[in-house]
């Protein structure tokens, strides 16, 4: 019970300071430049790719075993597939090309209304995705507790920006301060949810343990891949998203490896 609610506890302290944080930064950077937004997702990408390749995705085949922590890691992929797929209906691909174009100053005096739905529509696609990672949490803490924490730490650092995202336009539409910076902050409590459902479902077996973690692998692999990497390129056609992402896997081997 006990490992129950420090996970439980982590994991929505990880979502919540991650996201609310970016919601902070973008409390006093109205108009951030496509170059820096570009330049943390990819770094966070790379965090992520960092640990899913180097640490989550292997403990699974060592818990499991190699087919069984495939099959969970092709579970996960095609799941967040198909959230993709009902997001996009619902305007998830407009909300991200609204984005792009607002962050351009020679568009900034366009719909305000328009720019806080944009954030609101990125929000929610925060949250789903933040389910996943929570998932992540609790399973690791089902594993070692140091594994636990280290990925509540990464996935905290990989939330910043997207925190941000979500915040800037709502910023730039005109939203109370106070509101976006709440909004952010909700955004990361599917977090929580998830680490409290991973740490039941890891208690099962250590068998189980090995497709959760494959599971989360999956979606984080996918909502790496699929979103932040071009999202960044897209963002940003120089250099700078190659070298933040070189970057960020660096550092989410060496964080996986030491904490």
């Amino acid at each position: 019970m006990d490992n129950l609610i420090i996970s439980t506890v982590v994991g929505s302290l990880a979502g919540v300071i991650g996201t609310g944080l970016g919601g902070v930064i973008a409390y006093f950077l109205n108009n951030p430049s496509k170059q820096w937004l570009s330049t943390l997702l990819s770094i966070s990408a790379g965090l992520m790719l960092g640990v899913v390749c180097f640490d989550l995705l292997p403990r699974s085949f060592e818990l499991g075993s190699f087919g069984v922590g495939l099959i969970g890691t092709i579970i996960g992929v095609i799941i967040m597939a198909l959230l993709q797929e009902i997001l996009s209906r619902r305007g998830e691909k407009r909300a991200g090309k609204l984005l792009e174009k607002h962050i351009d100053k020679r568009v900034v005096r366009s719909s305000s209304k328009s720019l806080s739905q944009t954030g609101i529509l990125i929000g929610i696609g925060i949250a789903l995705h933040n389910f996943p990672e929570g998932l992540a949490i609790g399973v690791g803490f089902t594993s070692f507790q140091s594994f636990g924490l280290g990925l509540s730490l990464i996935i905290a650092l990989h939330d910043i920006p997207e925190g941000i995202a979500m915040a800037v336009p709502m910023r730039m539409g005109g939203t109370q301060p106070g509101r976006v910076v709440l909004a952010a902050l909700l955004a990361g409590v599917p977090t929580g949810i998830g680490a409290l459902i991973g740490n039941v479902l890891g208690e099962i077996s250590i068998g189980f343990i090995g497709v959760c973690l494959g599971f989360a692998g999956g979606a984080m692999l996918y909502i790496t891949c699929s979103e932040l990497i071009p999202e960044s390129r897209d963002l940003y056609k120089g250099r700078i998203s190659g070298v933040g992402l070189m970057f960020g896997i660096l550092l989410g081997i060496i964080l996986s490896k030491t904490i």
